[in-house]
């Protein structure tokens, strides 16, 4: 079967002379994954303030800037230890000095949705916020980053799918008994979930955002954000490969544990959704004078 698949036409990975290292200086290596989350950052920084501009947002300026340390913080604890937790602990209880090597990759979304969400709780109250609506205007920026990071998983050449016959499989570079070679075609799904989980998940919250009310109900936009995000991963995982030291796992439960972690997120995205037009109060914006009905 892998032979059948090497012998397809399928894209080299190499031949796209794309590398992880965008900066090399001997001394000193600046990798694509670390500026995919400075994009992803900086870019949500600045979509953020065009939100909060609006009437009646929950946080103002000074809010956001420390809203960025806070969720950056989120980001990075949540998604390292989540990715520690959820798919390699046996690893990293035997090299516990290998957690901190962010730059070779290794971040789990649902750990960072964790992290950000428990930033977002503890600026929310130290600021007396609305930290539902907080969440509300945070998930509209969350696309950005997604499709940064999953941009760089695939110059990172990891996370990528199964192997397939589509004409636009890419053959990785795998490790083989030793030896770097070339695995045989399959699906790059990393750019499969950085157009679901970042250009059309941005499309339908930007929508929700700009063209209907939902940013009045407590919950909507959040709500929307776990839905779809968890109804794209469940689906893409189908053709991801897992992790080879979840294979087992896999195997033996029937789903990926990418799968397992978004049903919780599916489940409470729809009971977001439902329950947000009860939530809805008349808001009052932190700064001015204008109210919203």
């Amino acid at each position: 079967m892998v032979e059948l698949l090497a012998s397809t036409n399928a894209i080299a990975w190499t031949d796209l002379h794309v590398s992880p290292v965008a900066l090399d200086l001997g001394f000193f290596q600046l990798r694509w994954y670390s500026l995919a989350y400075l994009a992803g950052i900086f870019l949500g920084y600045w979509y953020m303030l065009r939100l909060i501009a609006q009437p009646g947002a929950p946080l103002a300026r000074r809010h956001a800037d420390d809203l960025v340390f806070y969720a950056s913080l989120g980001v990075i604890l949540g998604g390292r230890l989540g990715y520690v937790i959820f798919y390699r602990p046996g690893f990293y209880l035997d090299t516990p000095l290998e957690i901190v090597k962010l730059w070779d990759g290794g971040m789990s979304f649902h750990g960072g949705v964790i992290g950000t969400s428990l930033g977002i709780i503890y600026l929310s109250w130290k600021q007396k916020l609305n930290w539902l609506r907080v969440h509300d205007y945070v998930a509209c920026t969350v696309p950005i980053g997604l499709f940064t990071g999953r941009l760089a998983n695939f110059v990172n050449a990891e996370l990528w799918g199964a192997p397939t016959t589509v004409p636009w499989a890419v053959r990785f570079p795998e490790v083989v008994a030793g030896m770097t070679v070339l695995g045989p075609p399959r699906h790059p799904s990393q750019l499969y979930e950085a157009l679901l989980e970042g250009l059309v998940l941005f499309a339908i919250l930007a929508w929700m955002f700009w063209r209907t009310r939902a940013r009045y109900e407590p919950g909507r936009l959040v709500g929307a954000f776990i839905l779809f995000y968890g109804l794209f991963r469940f689906g893409i995982e189908f053709i991801r490969e897992p992790d080879s030291q979840l294979v087992g796992f896999a195997q033996s439960t029937g789903l990926h544990m990418g799968q397992w972690l978004s049903i919780p997120m599916i489940i409470g995205g729809v009971y977001l959704i439902a329950t947000a037009a009860r939530r809805r109060v008349r808001v009052e914006p932190i700064a001015g004078t204008e109210s919203i009905a």
